[in-house]
């Protein structure tokens, strides 16, 4: 007997006549989180050619066109990304966190010393810090073994495995030293592990071991004559503490900067801001370029940084529930925290309410590395998007 057949749902991948900008992917991009990334990285270029104009003899362009190289790329490396589906990562875990501890081990033994560490790799062209790139390595290898590891070994034992896992790197980084760049890790870290399920009574232990290490550090130790801690990061962090006793040392810059960002008032100082334009704020271009929005663009020109910041991360967490599979909210949870955690410390210390760590401003702060390790992890949050829209679009990926 004749039976008719049934057409099956027919899944239509992208065909020739598909648009160019569907080809392309950019309409499947969440463009306002393009366009924060961006407007921040333009403002930073804008805002390190009125203040640094004077800062090298003979090349006023020195840091603007350095930073703008750098958001190019970044952008670039941000599109590339964006049209590779991000579960591939999880498949390179071992391989991605592998390499990850490689290059910072390397470090130690290839790298130039600059102010004290030992960070970066001389490249011709520019130099890398690996633990920059580091950060959203692990938070791509984290979120993997979180996710393959879901049901090895009792809730203990795999919390303890997530921390060692996010621990061991956030050390070496630490003893290069990077203070601030070690708790970037941390807080990524926890944020993967706080997307992963981890029961909230392990993060009040958590909490509390470290609350009783932060107080061994900066004084049972000290007082045994003993410090895990260099002599100017402690410093840095009693300053805080007792910022009237340490005005003249270490407390120096974070005065200087609270005086910049108050002097800016409401529309800011201009071509008039002395605090930042001759120099009596260190670091204006790097850990310290909010003092700098401050006095000279004012609350007006804070209050928009912090707006793209806001977009930006409103974006990101969006993306946390529009994911796919749970190995995207973990990616989109961790990078989403790990910015979040940075622009609050930062913002913090050049307002004075938080301890100078040496955290930059993510696509504020001058610095290729950083700039284009953050651009590559927005190319990753674009991937979650754009994967999550063409799923329920029923196509395929790319």
């Amino acid at each position: 007997m004749y039976q008719a057949r049934t057409k099956s749902p027919r899944v239509e991948p992208f065909a020739a006549h598909t648009p160019i900008a569907e080809r392309l992917g950019l309409a499947y991009l969440d463009w306002p989180l393009a366009l924060s990334a961006i407007g921040l990285i333009a403002f930073s270029v804008f805002t390190l050619g009125q203040a640094t104009s004077h800062d090298v003899p003979g090349s006023p362009g020195y840091y603007v066109d350095r930073q703008l190289i750098y958001g190019v790329l970044g952008v670039i490396g941000m599109l590339v990304l964006a049209r590779i589906d991000y579960s591939r990562f999880r498949e390179l875990r071992v391989g991605i966190y592998t390499f990850m501890c490689v290059s910072i081990a390397l470090v130690f033994v290839f790298g130039f010393a600059a102010l004290g560490s030992r960070r970066s790799f001389d490249l011709p062209f520019f130099s890398f810090q690996p633990s920059e790139l580091g950060k959203l390595l692990l938070v791509l290898a984290l979120a993997g073994f979180v996710i393959d590891g879901a049901r090895r070994g009792s809730p203990v034992q795999r919390t303890l495995r997530y921390l060692a896992l996010g621990l061991a790197p956030a050390a070496m980084v630490f003893l290069q030293p990077d203070l601030g760049t070690s708790l970037v890790y941390v807080a990524a870290t926890l944020a993967v592990m706080y997307f992963g399920g981890v029961p909230w009574t392990h993060f009040a232990v958590i909490g509390a071991g470290i609350a009783a290490l932060i107080a061994v550090v900066l004084f049972v130790a000290p007082a045994v004559g003993t410090s895990p801690l260099k002599p100017y990061q402690e410093e840095r962090l009693l300053s805080f503490l007792n910022p009237d006793e340490h005005s003249g040392g270490a407390g120096y810059q974070q005065n200087q900067s609270t005086i910049a960002i108050g002097s800016g008032q409401f529309d800011g100082r201009g071509d008039k801001a002395t605090q930042t334009r001759l120099d009596f704020v260190p670091e204006r271009h790097t850990d310290f370029i909010f003092a700098v929005i401050g006095e000279r663009y004012g609350f007006v020109g804070a209050a928009f940084v912090l707006s793209l910041y806001a977009l930006l991360f409103w974006r990101a967490l969006k993306i946390v529930t529009l994911s796919k599979n749970s190995y995207g909210t973990l990616v989109a949870g961790g990078i989403a925290l790990a910015l979040l955690f940075q622009v609050f410390v930062n913002v913090g210390m050049n307002l004075g309410i938080m301890p100078i760590t040496g955290i930059p401003l993510p696509l504020m702060s001058y610095g290729g590395s950083a700039v284009i390790s953050t651009l590559l992890a927005v190319g990753v949050l674009q991937s979650i998007n754009i994967q999550a829209r063409l799923s329920q679009k029923g196509r395929f990926a790319w």
